[in-house]
């Protein structure tokens, strides 16, 4: 029997988790994590299906293809009996702009949405911008999607292991093959300097009146999900700030409150601030480390979405299960 240990219980290590399940069904599936649940950047992200051209795979076809992979699977979860108990539901909304004619546009989701437009002069003058686009996409709420997809793991017979880990070195001799999503913990473990926080901070608000989602320009945004609505936000590289900043805060309520007034009705449930494991172009490939030790271990990288890995966890996770298959046909593993 295989031995497969994934690292990091965040979406993406818990979507490639489930996936290997589903793969290598005679393989015995180990998630160890330090976090999990509400303790991961995962918890705060909005879960938004809108790729940003800052996500790069290692080449526009990988990219297109990851994107593409990761919509379908969301859309046969929807069409799924879970679809509400994982978190994943259809949404439509605007992005406006009234300086960027050229903001509003998303060449990467044109082609994947069903619905993707410029709005009409009506759309425009009833909410005051200049310039804007129309889409009918996608949300996963990660405070059930998380759960979902950890009890799916435990009921296929996956075994999950509350440990820190200082070194995947440790993990050598124990496991055939390790997937390593440890998002912004790979800037130690792989001595990844590629890594950076790209600092975010929301609020999580009840307004259930509030049906569509809003973009303008950069960073202001109202995305619902099925039981908060998330007002954000902040993009601030290289950030290590963890505490909630009460400017930002003033900020985002400010500028939210401008795009939809009738938040002001809204209650707050909760502020909260992550860090986006940022990497230029997001590593999913194989590996054969060698340690000082003289041990050796097959790694199979899959880290660095940044503020995209709800989005493409589905994508870069499908790739990574091959990886782990390719690994596995190596006489030297035990199968």
């Amino acid at each position: 029997m295989a031995t497969v240990c994934v690292v990091g219980a965040g979406v993406v290590g818990l979507t490639t988790a489930t996936l290997l399940q589903e793969a290598l069904p005679r393989a015995s599936v180990t998630l160890i994590a330090d976090k999990f649940g509400r303790d991961t950047t995962s918890d705060g992200a909005a879960g938004i299906f809108r790729p940003g051209l800052q996500f790069q795979g290692s080449s526009p076809q990988m990219t297109k293809q990851w994107l593409q992979d990761s919509f379908n699977y969301y859309q046969r979860l929807l069409s799924s009996p879970d679809a509400a108990t994982a978190g994943v539901k259809h949404v439509t909304g605007y992005h406006f702009s009234s300086k960027y004619p050229k903001i509003v546009h998303n060449e990467l989701m044109k082609p994947i949405l069903e619905e993707y437009r410029e709005c009409t002069p009506e759309e425009l003058r009833q909410h005051g911008h200049k310039y804007g686009t129309f889409m009918k996409t996608l949300v996963t709420e990660c405070r059930r999607y998380l759960p979902y997809l950890t009890r799916k793991f435990e009921a296929a017979g996956g075994v999950v292991v509350e440990r820190h880990i200082d070194s995947l070195e440790e993990l050598a001799g124990h496991y055939d093959v390790v997937c390593n999503c440890s998002g912004f913990g790979a800037k130690e473990l792989c001595h990844d300097l590629t890594v950076t926080p790209i600092r975010g901070q929301v609020f999580k608000v009840h307004a259930p009146w509030i049906k569509n989602i809003y973009y303008e320009d950069y960073d202001t945004y109202i995305i619902p999900g099925f039981d908060h609505i998330t007002l954000g936000g902040t993009r601030q590289f290289d950030s290590y700030n963890a505490d909630i900043n009460k400017y930002d805060a003033l900020g985002i309520w400010e500028r939210c409150l401008a795009l939809v007034p009738s938040l002001m009705k809204a209650q707050v449930i909760q502020e909260w601030v992550g860090w986006r494991p940022y990497r230029p172009i997001v590593r999913v490939e194989k590996e054969v480390m060698t340690f000082d030790s003289g041990k050796t271990l097959k790694v199979v990288h899959n880290y660095g979405h940044g503020g995209y890995g709800v989005m493409t966890s589905p994508g870069t996770s499908m790739t990574a299960v091959q990886l782990v298959k390719d690994l596995l046909k190596d006489p030297r593993a035990k199968l």
